[in-house]
């Protein structure tokens, strides 16, 4: 694949056409107050017998969006009694939690890590252990369209909820310094870091690799790969309904959380990726509202992104930025 999307020098001011809701503060804050009424009764069982010797891993369970259980890792360096700055991981579309030594990074820098479980995946190329017992009306296969005739019953109010009582969870662990909360993720779970760093106000660092569910009009436009593509062929076969399904997705533009994001944040964009195609995330880039960020841009690369090299980057970065 080569060069599809603007030059590198028109990226750099591009901002989306996505229109923010006028309620979009309110929809968010009362939708994490309703979660906030159910105990967030996080439940951190210690692991034994896994092999892992340098590593202390526990089983979490927390209560997200409308108390269901959501699953978790919670990964520290063996030994650790004082509280250790954390980080929280939120996983690419279609994958789950895993297993626990595919998560032995960053405890081997000496910090605490929190896994989320994405409620519903977990079958597409990583195991997850998280249901999601709530349904839908007709949605294209994929996550994309579910519920997406209103916001309220969409899919991902569910799971941007998952994701901030995460690191609820994560800061509830003795082992965790709440002062010193970092969350990243890639894909999927890089636009889920920016939903959180746009709703907790105190994170130290956000993390955003490749970010998908970034500037939904150019999206689903200018690429036809899925998971964007899932929303054209639900549109495609209810015809009219455009309108309606660009009204809903607003509420869950990475645009609009970047525009509150409070804490510094490393990006990362690949120019030759389909997936998220690198106009989408320098719209959400761009609109980043802290003015400590920078993007790491890699020319030749698709949905991989930096990879290794990126991850080696966070190393750096992170660290510095949680004062570890």
């Amino acid at each position: 694949m080569t060069l599809f999307d603007m030059p590198l020098d028109e990226l750099r001011t591009y901002r989306s056409t996505s229109v923010e809701p006028e309620d979009f503060d309110a929809f968010w804050s009362a939708t994490l107050d309703e979660a906030r009424t159910h105990d967030l009764d996080a439940r951190f069982e210690r692991c034994g017998g896994i092999g892992l010797t340098t590593v202390e891993v526990h089983d979490v369970t927390f209560a997200g969006f409308g108390g269901h259980p959501v699953k978790g890792w919670f990964v520290v360096p063996a030994g650790a009694t004082e509280p250790l700055p954390v980080v929280v991981e939120f996983i690419g579309y279609g994958g789950g939690r895993n297993l626990p030594h595919t998560h032995l990074l960053w405890a081997s820098a000496g910090m605490a890590h929190f896994v989320m479980d994405t409620r519903g995946q977990g079958s597409g190329w990583a195991p997850g252990d998280t249901a999601d017992p709530v349904g839908s009306g007709p949605s294209s296969a994929g996550f994309m369209t579910r519920g997406i005739e209103d916001a309220a019953g969409y899919y991902y109010r569910r799971v941007i909820t998952d994701a901030v009582r995460a690191v609820e969870a994560a800061r509830s662990h003795p082992l965790a310094d709440a002062s010193r909360t970092a969350v990243f993720g890639t894909s999927q779970g890089g636009g889920l870091a920016l939903a959180a760093g746009g709703l907790i106000p105190d994170l130290a660092a956000v993390s955003a690799d490749v970010p998908f569910l970034c500037d939904f009009p150019r999206a689903t436009r200018v690429t036809d790969r899925k998971p964007y593509r899932e929303i054209g062929d639900y549109l495609k076969t209810h015809r009219g309904r455009a309108e309606q399904a660009n009204r809903t997705l607003a509420y869950f533009d990475g645009v609009h959380f970047a525009a509150r994001g409070r804490a510094p944040a490393l990006f990362s964009v690949a120019m030759e990726d389909l997936t998220c195609p690198p106009s989408t995330v320098f719209a959400a880039f761009n609109a980043y509202a802290h003015t400590d960020k920078e993007i790491e841009v890699y020319d030749f690369n698709d949905h991989e992104g930096g990879g290794p090299f990126q991850q080696a980057l966070q190393l750096k970065r992170l660290p510095q930025l949680l004062k570890a």
